[in-house]
């Protein structure tokens, strides 16, 4: 199949007028090249892109959308989310996720990295339409109770890596939920008790209190924690950020995805850019919005050149899960070229779950997935593959 557009961005970049893809039957890419004389390729309005990587989405809290109002600050947002994620019917939360899955995939997806605390996700993994990345989170902030957190989280982990043996598109890995519910202990067990190049997805500096409670153990977490019975007795602030706290806990070995970043500093992203060879900034703006009414430094985070990639977040705190839809609010919100955003929505991403040897551009050999964007001003994206 031969088929050009308008705009081919190939996952780097827009490439020059006139070029077309050679598309195998299995979806592989078998040439990016110029159209030669008396060739009548596909034509497709508008840009033609690799599929979307969403590096960041809560799978299993989508049938919590429109449950939570905006605006309302990150601690009592994750209060509602812990007081009412559980009051729906397992049905409605399977079919919830099912659905998410499917709009996911028909809106341009082929990659997610997708956060679980329970094993629910597992029947929309078996669908095997995208790979999947499933982050394993592990909570628990008393240091004591440490290797108890670990094992609970390994115990849904396994379900997961056993799943993996009849799915060649899906992957897993524990990670710290937050600096605010690890304790130093289980960043410590998370960081030695699996592999070397483990990807891990932290919520890092979401709001400004978790930053106070690091500097000087001030501010709304500390409220938050005692609502939900969390002792802080045993916390000594470190007098620094969260980020580059926690940082100084993990092995450099493992690529490392910070998510949300809206009160990350440049002097946090110079400090720990310095220390991780493969660290990834996943912007979830529509979140931020949603939760915070705030954004990262974006146009900081562009000018010391981080590597960035794209999330959701959870219909909990936005109203879609459209990577397309993220793009949008970005260019909104000041950052205009096109050519750099779909770098992060597409290569950026696939780098950031260490899948870029499969998709996010249009490379020989490879199977991206390509999606239509007939108008950048419109919400509609298609499928093509």
């Amino acid at each position: 199949m031969l088929l050009t557009a308008d705009k081919i961005h190939d996952g780097y970049r827009f490439l020059p007028d006139g070029y077309l893809l050679e598309v195998l039957d299995d979806g592989s890419i078998a040439q990016v090249r110029p159209k030669q004389e008396g060739e009548h390729p596909q034509y497709y309005k508008g840009i033609v892109c690799p599929g979307f990587v969403n590096a960041h989405c809560h799978l299993e809290l989508s049938h919590m959308h429109g449950v939570i109002p905006k605006h309302i600050g990150l601690p009592s947002f994750l209060k509602a989310v812990m007081q009412q994620r559980n009051s729906f019917a397992e049905i409605s939360i399977i079919e919830a996720m099912h659905m998410a899955y499917e709009n996911l995939y028909m809106e341009g997806t082929v990659a997610v990295g997708d956060i679980a605390n329970t094993t629910q996700s597992i029947a929309v993994r078996e669908k095997d339409k995208m790979h999947v990345h499933t982050f394993v989170e592990a909570l628990g902030f008393v240091n004591g109770l440490a290797e108890k957190a670990w094992q609970k989280a390994k115990i849904v982990f396994e379900q997961y890596a056993t799943q993996q043996v009849t799915r060649h598109r899906l992957s897993q890995s524990i990670t710290p939920h937050a600096p605010y519910s690890v304790s130093q202990s289980l960043f410590q067990y998370i960081n030695q008790q699996q592999a070397a190049d483990a990807i891990l997805s932290i919520h890092n500096q979401e709001c400004l209190a978790e930053n106070e409670f690091y500097l000087k153990k001030e501010g709304a977490l500390i409220h938050f924690l005692a609502s939900v019975g969390i002792p802080t007795d045993e916390f000594h602030p470190p007098g620094k950020s969260s980020l580059l706290s926690y940082a100084s806990w993990l092995d450099a070995t493992h690529p490392l995805i910070l998510v949300h970043n809206t009160f990350t500093s440049r002097k946090d992203v110079v400090g720990v850019k310095q220390q991780f060879p493969q660290l990834y900034f996943c912007l979830c703006p529509n979140a931020n919005l949603y939760i915070e009414d705030c954004l990262p430094d974006i146009a900081m985070l562009m000018e010391e050149e981080v590597n960035i990639c794209i999330g959701t977040d959870s219909l909990a705190s936005n109203d879609q899960l459209s990577v397309w839809a993220e793009l949008q609010t970005l260019r909104q919100h000041s950052v205009t070229d096109w050519e750099k955003l779909l770098h992060w929505a597409t290569l950026g991403g696939a780098r950031a779950l260490q899948l870029a040897d499969q998709i996010g551009s249009f490379t020989l050999g490879k199977k991206p997935g390509i999606v239509q964007i007939p108008d950048i001003d419109s919400h509609k994206v298609n499928r093509i593959w």
